[in-house]
């Protein structure tokens, strides 16, 4: 027992003194992860979305010229106001903190570590093209998902009325 209590004090100790992680550990992590240009291609992949919304959306319908020109411009509107409240400059002290108020520096020593091997690289380049192919992905399940969806609310309305009605 008494062991015990010395390893969870020498643990608690350790962990009050651990170093934070420094402004310019995490700048460069931000940088080899490559996050303000994964910002900047998160925009793109909202607009695409938006416009492929939209495109769903009005599927069928008959819009004038005039219609179709506004709700065109909508998604490029949208994200221009995003990039100006959401971006970089803004963002990178914000992110910065976050890391520092989050992550020791051996966390942050770790992850440049990985981060700057050539599967840390990896990950990185290929992760945009996993996170959009599980997007639609989940899409797909969705779609097939919607119509039992829509019967089973259809059919608890249905019961909630028949009980309503005893």
């Amino acid at each position: 027992m008494r062991r015990l209590l010395l390893s969870l004090a020498l643990a608690s100790a350790c962990a009050v003194h651990a170093a934070p992680a420094s402004q310019a550990s995490v700048e460069a992590l931000l940088q080899v992860t490559k996050a303000e240009s994964m910002m900047d291609a998160m925009f793109v992949h909202m607009e695409q979305m938006m416009r492929a919304g939209m495109q769903q959306a009005t599927r069928g319908k008959t819009l004038s010229e005039e219609q179709q020109r506004l709700l065109d411009a909508v998604p490029a509107k949208f994200i221009g106001v995003m990039r100006s409240e959401m971006n970089w400059q803004t963002l990178k002290p914000q992110f910065v903190k976050l890391y520092q108020d989050t992550f020791e520096q051996s966390e942050v020593d770790g992850m440049l570590s990985f981060y700057a091997s050539p599967s840390g690289q990896a990950l990185i380049h290929k992760m945009p093209v996993v996170m959009q192919k599980s997007m639609q992905l989940s899409q797909t399940l969705m779609q097939a998902a919607i119509p039992r969806m829509q019967a089973a609310m259809e059919e608890a309305i249905k019961e909630a009325k028949l009980s309503s009605a005893r």
